[in-house]
């Protein structure tokens, strides 16, 4: 019979599993697995993330400590003493390691204010009312506290994830209220406009009233709850993020979360990204908060063409659907028709960013029957596709369901937690088996409370189960699988009672009983594997770019192509390759690969190919009177402007912001090349589709160099 799997990874420092399984501790780890080193910032695939509020964490150095009132460890509301020292002696001390925590997604670095916001009486511990972005928080240490974390973290194999804010400032707008920051912004110390002395009209910031979140336009450019709204279509405003990210990305960071995507227009963000990508290959994943289980198209749009990954909102409402909120009507099934749903929205649903809470949601333990259900949240997480991220303390089972009772100090470090122990065991699974990392993902066994889900890739495979009643087991019979003939032990031990498995030459399972709240996963990790394409990241880029290619059996050498350009390899390894985006003209290619081995495989999801370095431009039309249903979009001769394609029109334009535009006028934020002769025209489409275009010649403007533009026009 054929061994249950071959262990493929291999530990310097460490040791990965021990005998029987069983999780040792590890200080440093170096997989001969090209794709799931530290290195392969592009790419997180194989990595389990941990969400650290750092001021909740623990206190490394008291010398840091905030004094005054904004320090006062028995208020939920103000700072109380985590920094990066007390992150670095978790990493050094084996808590996070021995969990196989792989990237740590901490609290925005840069400095905030250091006084109480009067409209709440809070302080900004976590890290959301930026004031210097180029400089750090000085409670949580200094610059070179920050390089040293990042060097503890990558010699332990760890990447470091930063939480980045370039929605807004610190609170400056409430009605009789006197802020004393007044949103003020700085570059490493010297002042750059407040909120007050700003021009309200095409200024740093944007000057409107709250949002009332009831139209995408409408959370773009109004603020949240009084945060000084940064202008990003300011020349000033777009320089400055483009070079605060940069800071940070030459410090060593391997990658962003993004916060409020959703309330920044996705034409700058794009240009933004373009940015970076064009000097850095970090993974970049953004939060757009929904409650739902449903397809938002507005999502889902900014998800497939922003250059930006998402938290999977999606997947966490349903599991905490499932497994949380137990009085509802969710059922295992459910929770599997998202997983399907969502594998059919997204173009690389790997890269999207599953969790179960975070730091503005309950926690999970708050809304959850017992702590076994956490457990078994953790072990659908860890072994689902997408890029796990678990917050912290939620291993320990913390409690708390609104801010900041859901962001407390952390409760203990115990390792003896059943949810520690299960992350322990599973997260280092994702840089093993590549079916974890990259895999499709099929059911093979579903009734409302129990699910059996197959993840495969290559020849790599892992079988999943799940009993969500903790009153009766279950009788499974007829399940099949692509797991080889033989033995499988479970690969939590038993931790969740779940029992070794027999598989015969045909794929059959023997009968066997899934016991009451039983979880199990079997897997098989073969030494050999068919060329396989896994992730090409990020999924858009200028030429001359670098994109990384994740997968297996890529062999020693071969070529990559973009439809039939060939492309420049910068390295390659088995598992992983570098590529320079060919000169071609603009627009979606398929991504092939040939090995000289004689293997190839093509990527489903095609890459974007910009026009050239990017910049964001407002357009904005006079006069375009609409008839109830239709709205105005745009299209041009560059690929980003739909390339005269009107299936493609870039829109639909807004029309109901005050000091930009009220309808019969429109306008819209968009991404373009940049120096670059632009010939473009408006039109009106309606619910159904039907275009009317413009009249008269082309709407004609050449772009600048690294700035952003303004092209007002009429109606013609």
């Amino acid at each position: 019979m054929l061994n249950k799997k071959i262990v493929s990874g291999v530990m310097t420092c460490a040791i990965a599993l021990g005998l029987g399984g069983q999780a040792m501790p590890v200080c440093a780890a170096e997989y001969s697995k090209t794709d799931a080193k530290v290195n392969n910032t592009a790419s997180f695939s194989t990595d389990v993330i941990y969400q650290i509020v750092t001021d909740r964490f623990e206190d490394g150095n008291p010398s840091n400590n905030p004094s005054g009132e904004i320090f006062n460890r028995n208020d939920g509301t103000k700072y109380h003493g985590g920094d990066w020292q007390g992150i670095i002696n978790k990493i050094e001390d084996g808590y996070l390691t021995d969990m196989g925590i792989t990237a740590l997604w901490i609290t925005s670095p840069v400095e905030n204010i250091m006084t109480i916001d009067p409209s709440n009486n809070c302080a900004s511990y976590h890290g959301y009312w930026a004031k210097d972005f180029f400089r750090t928080n000085s409670a949580f240490g200094t610059e070179a506290d920050f390089k040293k974390l990042i060097s503890v973290a990558h010699q332990n194999g760890i990447k470091i994830v930063i939480d980045f804010a370039p929605n807004h400032t610190s609170c400056a707008e409430l009605k009789g209220v006197y802020f004393p920051e007044d949103g003020a912004i700085y570059k490493d110390g010297e002042f750059v406009q407040s909120y007050s002395k700003d021009s309200e009209k095409d200024g740093f910031f944007n000057h409107h009233d709250w949002t009332d979140y009831t139209t995408l336009e409408n959370s773009i450019y109004h603020s949240m709850s009084g945060l000084a709204d940064i202008n990003h279509l300011n020349p000033s405003a777009d320089k400055y993020m483009k070079e605060a990210i940069d800071k940070w990305l030459d410090m060593g960071v391997d990658g962003i979360r993004v916060d409020a995507v959703k309330h920044m227009a996705q034409g700058w963000q794009t240009n933004w990204l373009s940015d970076i990508y064009e000097n850095h290959q970090p993974f970049v994943f953004g939060e757009w908060y929904d409650g739902d289980t449903a397809n938002n198209p507005e999502m889902t749009h900014f998800a497939n063409t922003s250059g930006m990954n998402l938290l999977d909102f999606r997947y966490s409402n349903a599991i905490r659907n499932v497994l949380g909120y137990r009085g509802g009507t969710s059922s295992m099934k459910d929770l599997y028709g998202v997983i399907k749903a969502t594998e059919s929205d997204y173009n690389e649903v790997n890269d999207q960013v599953t969790f179960i809470d975070n730091h503005d949601m309950a926690r999970f333990a708050s809304i959850s029957n017992n702590n076994s259900d956490v457990d078994k949240a953790y072990v659908l997480l860890l072994t689902s596709r997408g890029v796990p991220n678990i917050y912290y303390g939620s291993e320990q089972y913390s409690l708390g369901v609104k801010d900041p009772a859901n962001r407390a100090d952390m409760p203990s470090f115990n390792k003896n937690t059943t949810a520690y122990k299960v992350i322990s065991k599973l997260a280092p699974l994702r840089k093993e088996n590549a079916a974890l990392a990259y895999g499709s993902t099929n059911e093979r066994w579903v009734n409302d409370d129990v699910l059996f889900f197959e993840r495969k890739f290559g020849n790599d495979v892992a079988l999943v189960a799940v009993n969500r009643n903790n009153n009766e087991s279950c009788d499974i019979s007829g399940l099949l699988t692509d797991l080889p003939e033989g033995e499988y032990k479970d690969e939590l031990n038993g931790i969740m009672n779940g029992k070794s498995i027999s598989v015969d030459e045909e794929g059959s399972v023997t009968d066997f009983t899934l016991g009451a709240g039983a979880c199990a996963v079997w897997t098989y990790t073969s030494e050999e594997q068919p060329l396989e394409i896994g992730n090409v990241d990020p999924g858009m880029g200028v030429a001359g770019n670098i994109v990384t290619i994740s997968g297996r059996g890529f062999g020693s050498s071969g070529s990559v192509s973009f439809g039939t350009n060939a492309a420049e390899i910068v390295s390659w390894s088995d598992t992983l390759i570098k590529v320079k985006v060919p000169a071609v003209e603009a627009g979606k290619y398929q991504i092939s690969v040939d090995s000289e081995d004689g293997g190839s495989d093509v990527y489903s999801a095609k890459y974007n190919v910009l026009t050239n370095s990017q910049i964001a431009a407002r357009f904005i039309v006079r006069n375009a009177e609409t008839e109830y249903g239709s709205n105005v979009y745009i299209v041009g001769n560059v690929e980003e402007l739909g390339g005269w394609n009107p299936k493609k029109a870039v829109g639909p334009f807004f029309n109901d912001t005050e000091n930009i535009v009220k309808y019969p006028d429109w306008f819209y934020d968009i991404n373009v090349p940049a120096d670059t002769d632009i010939e473009f025209k408006f039109i009106k489409k309606d619910s159904q589709g039907n275009v009317i275009w413009e009249s008269g010649e082309n709407h004609t403007f050449t772009t600048g160099h690294k700035t952003t533009e303004k092209i007002d026009v009429d109606w013609q």
